[in-house]
C-alpha cells in the first residue's frame, strides 16, 4: 500500500533493455549499404540488396529479398539506409553465435573431414593473401590441436574462437 493516495505501490517494470549492435557493426552495415548503392542515390534496388546482404553474411533467396524489398519500399522497389539498417540489425542480433562458429569452420574445411588440416589452412591463408609458410602454418596448428592428432576439430576451432572473447 502506498503512503500516497490514489499511487498504487507497485511500479510497472523498466523497459527491457533492446540488445543494439556494436559500433563495428554499425559501421559495416552502413559502409556495405554505401558500397553497393552503385548509383550513389541514397537507395538499392533488389540487386544491390542481395549482394549488400550476402556481404554481410546473409545468403538469402530471391523470394526472401523480394520479401523484405516490398514490406520496406516505398512502392519504387528501392530500399533507403534506415530501412536496410533496420532489417540488418534485426538479422544480425538473432544470429546464433555458435552456428556462426560452425560455418566459419566449414569455410576451413572445405574437403569436409571435420578437421582443419594444414592442407585446409595452407588454402585459406593463399586465398586471404597471407604469406605463410608451413612451419608457420604448422605452429598455428600445434598451438591449438589440443588432442595431438595434428589437426584442429571443430570443438578445438570453437574454443580459440571463444577464447578470444
Amino acid at each position: 500500500m502506498s503512503a500516497f493516495p490514489g499511487r498504487n505501490a507497485r511500479r510497472p517494470p523498466a523497459p527491457a533493455q533492446r540488445p543494439a549492435l556494436t559500433d563495428e557493426q554499425r559501421t559495416e552495415v552502413r559502409e556495405a549499404f554505401e558500397l553497393f548503392d552503385t548509383d550513389k542515390d541514397g537507395f538499392i534496388d533488389f540487386h544491390e540488396l542481395k549482394v549488400a546482404m550476402r556481404a554481410l553474411g546473409f545468403n538469402l533467396r530471391k523470394p526472401e529479398v523480394l520479401k523484405l524489398l516490398r514490406d520496406h519500399d516505398r512502392g519504387d522497389g528501392l530500399m533507403n539506409l534506415a530501412d536496410f539498417e533496420k532489417i540488418m540489425t534485426e538479422k544480425i542480433l538473432a544470429r546464433d553465435p555458435m552456428e556462426e562458429l560452425r560455418r566459419a569452420f566449414s569455410l576451413f574445411d572445405d574437403d569436409n573431414t571435420g578437421k582443419i588440416s594444414l592442407k585446409n589452412l595452407r588454402r585459406v591463408a593463399k586465398e586471404l593473401g597471407e604469406h605463410l609458410g608451413d612451419e608457420e602454418l604448422q605452429a598455428m596448428i600445434e598451438e591449438f590441436d589440443m588432442d595431438g592428432d595434428g589437426e584442429i576439430s571443430q570443438e578445438e576451432f570453437i574454443a580459440i574462437m571463444l577464447d578470444g572473447e
